[in-house]
């Protein structure tokens, strides 16, 4: 808004000027100044709306890779139909985690087989 208004000034300035009508003696503000301001706000915007959209992806991954909730001793009501104890939880959780070193064992077999390297000693 203090862009618009500071353009609309100087513009009316210089139409007064350029007809050869008096112009206001009172000091303008600067344009350039403005529009620094301005974009310095739309930067400050942007940077908001990649956080909020960054935090919506992690949501979304989070519910996908973990739909079920553990109920809190804080809000015990809240999805207490989607939600799992605690005690379930834990396994569930395990089993994440051995699935997640399966993966990376299987991984790393591949490359050393691909680089030809050997396995180090003690090594599953």
């Amino acid at each position: 808004q203090t862009l618009m208004k500071v353009a609309a000034q100087n513009l009316v300035q210089n139409s007064n000027i350029d007809n050869g009508q008096k112009s206001a003696d009172g000091a303008l503000q600067r344009f350039d100044k403005s529009l620094e301001e301005f974009y310095a706000l739309c930067d400050q915007l942007e940077l908001c709306l990649r956080l909020a959209h960054e935090c919506l992806s992690q949501s979304f991954d989070s519910a996908k890779h973990s739909p079920t909730l553990v109920p809190t001793a804080t809000k015990p009501e809240a999805g207490a139909g989607e939600s799992l104890p605690y005690t379930q939880y834990l396994p569930l959780i395990k089993a994440q985690i051995a699935g997640a070193k399966d993966i990376h064992n299987a991984l790393l077999e591949g490359a050393n087989k691909i680089t030809g390297k050997l396995p180090p000693p003690g090594a599953p």
